[in-house]
């Protein structure tokens, strides 16, 4: 993303033409119209990583255009930085300048914020770490009010935290949610509260058991809990799952149960097809779901997942790829027809488009 484009005063204009065609692409499957939540313009990303550029005594943050993959642009400021990730950018920076030990065969600065205020950084080498560094980074963590984590091959040296705790208001309840570095979190905080709000809206009246997959951290399923009387659901990442019970724990949501399990192999048990160790404390048949929510990878919905999501009365669909979110709508026109859609502008001043569809199926 080049840092030129980033003009405020173009922000509105370049949603809407994303809106358009969006609109564009999804009329032929009779779309409503959708709900459109902006970004706000500037200071929204929660996650950064720039390489390190060191030229004689000089060391300064860098990322790479696409067309020109070996010239570096240095970065003095990065002005869609969450605030947290822009005050911390200058001081660590000179701070590292100062700092031989800190600095030497550093090859790589990462942030994440959240919301609350918290923030971790996560220096990469391409050396071994060693005691005089982590005294040196100690001190720097304490200095900058932050949690540090020190990576090279084979190492990480965790300073505080290798986790963030963010919190925020939805909907009058106060949700908290893990943060594991290394692992998958919405980089739009403020947009994400959003998804959330409308995901929140479209589940109100479905009633019924929930179904979830691809479910990471529970950021979805924090929120959609309530609004079900049990909700199933499943991830694959381990370090993901572990972070969803933590955040199921903290939030005191008890109507969930979790699993380790594929897409496939959830439609498998679903089906009968065949029977998990990891399922033997669930009960299937107490089950009565009326729900589907997914939110896959760019990549879209299989043609398994597509057969199982088919035989739900509802299907809540967030999409980051509006391209696959075609294609799967196409493949369950026969049984559902979109009910209400949503774009969530996740990644201002890029093509990126997030979106979200209620499916339902139709009167036989």
């Amino acid at each position: 993303m080049p840092l030129s484009r980033i003009d405020p005063a173009q922000y509105s204009l370049q949603l809407a033409e994303k809106l358009a065609q969006f609109k564009l692409d999804f009329a032929r499957f009779g779309l409503p119209e959708p709900e459109v939540f902006a970004s706000a313009p500037l200071n929204y990303r929660m996650r950064a990583e720039f390489r390190i550029w060191h030229e004689d005594d000089a060391l300064d943050y860098a990322m790479f255009n696409a067309a020109n993959p070996k010239v570096p642009v240095t970065i003095e400021a990065f002005p869609i930085a969450d605030p947290t990730i822009a005050a911390a950018m200058p001081r660590l920076r000179e701070r590292l300048r100062a700092s031989e030990t800190l600095r030497r065969r550093l090859f790589q600065a990462d942030f994440l914020a959240t919301l609350s205020g918290e923030l971790l950084v996560t220096l990469i080498y391409h050396r071994r770490l060693d005691e005089a560094w982590e005294a040196a980074a100690r001190e720097l963590a304490d200095e900058l009010g932050i949690q540090l984590i020190g990576r090279s091959r084979g190492q990480k040296i965790v300073l505080g935290r290798d986790w963030l705790l963010e919190e925020f208001e939805l909907n009058g309840r106060q949700l908290r949610y893990k943060q594991i570095e290394g692992s998958f979190s919405q980089p739009n905080g403020g947009v994400n509260r959003q998804m959330l709000g409308w995901a929140c809206a479209q589940s109100a009246k479905l009633g019924g058991d929930l179904l979830e997959l691809y479910c990471g951290n529970g950021n979805f399923t924090v929120a959609l809990a309530p609004l079900f009387g049990r909700v199933l659901a499943t991830e694959v990442s381990k370090s993901s799952v572990h972070a969803a019970q933590f955040n199921l724990e903290g939030n005191a949501v008890e109507n969930v149960a979790m699993v380790r399990m594929s897409s496939d192999e959830i439609s498998a048990a679903l089906a009968g097809r065949e029977v998990f160790q990891r399922m033997k404390d669930i009960d299937l048949a107490q089950y009565e779901f009326s729900t589907i929510f997914v939110d896959p990878p760019r990549s879209g919905l299989d043609p398994a997942t597509l057969e199982l999501a088919a035989g739900f009365d509802n299907i809540l669909y967030i999409s980051c790829n509006p391209q696959t979110l075609q294609d799967n709508v196409a493949a369950l026109q026969a049984t559902h027809a979109i009910s209400a859609a949503a774009v969530f502008d996740q990644f201002p001043y890029t093509h990126h488009l997030e979106c979200g569809l209620l499916l339902t199926r139709r009167p036989k």
